[in-house]
């Protein structure tokens, strides 16, 4: 029997997360996964993988903005400075991290998403013939 005919293993969710996250090929977990910031390497650099193939559209930036929103913003919310403070104070102290924390999440986010659907193996509709 050869390589194959043998069936493969199915990837596992966790593998996809962890690849994603490093921002790294879900296949092989050698390539890098981007080309710039968000824009995703049509093909793996190591395994040959095509990565274009994962619609991550617009899931990342709605985990992105629960992560941030409501794990950091809303208990921040508790604290009685943001309330009693100028606010020429307390819009740069919070906007200034808050858009870094977003800047720096997305993109892990969007590696975690595609490592998802790598691993669940959902992929881009092909073009229909007209």
């Amino acid at each position: 029997m050869d390589a194959m005919s043998e069936p493969q293993p199915s990837p596992s969710v966790l593998t996809g997360l962890k690849r994603g996250l490093r921002h790294r090929c879900p296949n092989c977990g050698d390539g890098r996964l981007y080309r710039r910031y968000l824009k995703v390497s049509p093909v793996c650099e190591a395994c040959g993988h095509e990565l274009g193939l994962y619609p991550a559209d617009d899931g990342p930036a709605y985990f992105t903005i629960f992560i941030v929103g409501h794990i950091i913003i809303a208990p921040m919310l508790f604290f009685p400075w943001i309330w009693e403070a100028s606010p020429w104070l307390v819009v740069p102290v919070t906007l200034i991290p808050l858009t870094a924390l977003t800047l720096l999440t997305l993109p892990r986010v969007k590696g975690a998403v595609i490592g998802t659907l790598w691993a669940i193996k959902i992929r881009k509709a092909e073009d229909a013939p007209s």
